[in-house]
C-alpha cells in the first residue's frame, strides 16, 4: 500500500530541489539566440537525460551505499545538511549565481547542441542537490511497487520542469525578479525545513534503530 504522505513529500521534495522557476531564466541565457523548437528540443532532451541518471540513483542508490558501508541512516543525516545548505544558498540568492556562472563557462567551452547535456542535464537538473534528494527518497520507498511509484515521481516532476523550460520565457516575463526573488526565497525555506526531517530521521535511524 503506498503512502500518500510519502508521496506527496517526495513530489514537494524533488520540485524545490530542481527548482524550475529559478532554472527558466537560467536556460533562456544559456538557449540564447535559438529559435523555439530549437529551445524546445534543448530542454526535452536535457530533462530525458537527468530523468535517467535521477532514475538510476533511485534504482540503486542504497544498494552502493550499502556496497560502501554507508548506513541510510548516515546518508539521510549528510544529505539533509546538503540539502539544508542549498537551501540556503536560495534563501539568500547565491544558489542562482553559481548557476549563472555554469551556465557562462559552458557556453564559451561546448558547442551549442551539446548543452542539453552539459550544463543542463548534469549539474543544473541532475545536480548533487537532486541526486542526494532521490537517494535520500529511495530509503522510504524500500519495495518494487514504491520504487516504481518513485520513478513515477521523478518523471512528473521532470515533466512539470520541461514544461517550465518550454515557456521559459512567459515565466520569466509573469515573474519579474521581484516574483522570483520572492518564489525562491519561499522555496528555500520549505527545502530547509524538509532537509532539518531528513536530519532527524537519519539521527533517530543511527542513534535510535
Amino acid at each position: 500500500m503506498l503512502n500518500i504522505d510519502l508521496l506527496v513529500n517526495a513530489v514537494t521534495t524533488l520540485l524545490v530541489t530542481l527548482d524550475p522557476p529559478g532554472l527558466a531564466p537560467i536556460f533562456l541565457g544559456l538557449t540564447v539566440g535559438m529559435t523555439r523548437p530549437q529551445r524546445k528540443q534543448v530542454a526535452l532532451r536535457g530533462s530525458l537525460i537527468a530523468f535517467c541518471i535521477l532514475a538510476v540513483f533511485a534504482l540503486t542508490g542504497a544498494g552502493v551505499l550499502s556496497l560502501l558501508g554507508i548506513s541510510i541512516g548516515a546518508f539521510r543525516i549528510a544529505g539533509g545538511l546538503l540539502l539544508f545548505w542549498i537551501a540556503f544558498e536560495m534563501i539568500f540568492e547565491r544558489r542562482n549565481e553559481r548557476k549563472e556562472k555554469t551556465s557562462e563557462v559552458a557556453i564559451t567551452r561546448d558547442h551549442i547542441h551539446n548543452i542539453a547535456v552539459f550544463p543542463l542535464a548534469l549539474p543544473l537538473i541532475a545536480g548533487p542537490g537532486a541526486i542526494s534528494a532521490t537517494i535520500l527518497l529511495s530509503g522510504s520507498f524500500p519495495s518494487i511497487l514504491e520504487r516504481t511509484a518513485l520513478i513515477g515521481v521523478l518523471a512528473l516532476c521532470l515533466v512539470v520542469l520541461f514544461l517550465s523550460l518550454v515557456i521559459a520565457e512567459r515565466i520569466d516575463r509573469f515573474l519579474g525578479n521581484t516574483g522570483r526573488a520572492i518564489l525562491t526565497r519561499l522555496l528555500g525555506v520549505i527545502l530547509a525545513a524538509l532537509a532539518v526531517q531528513f536530519v532527524v530521521d537519519g539521527v533517530k535511524s543511527v542513534f535510535i534503530g
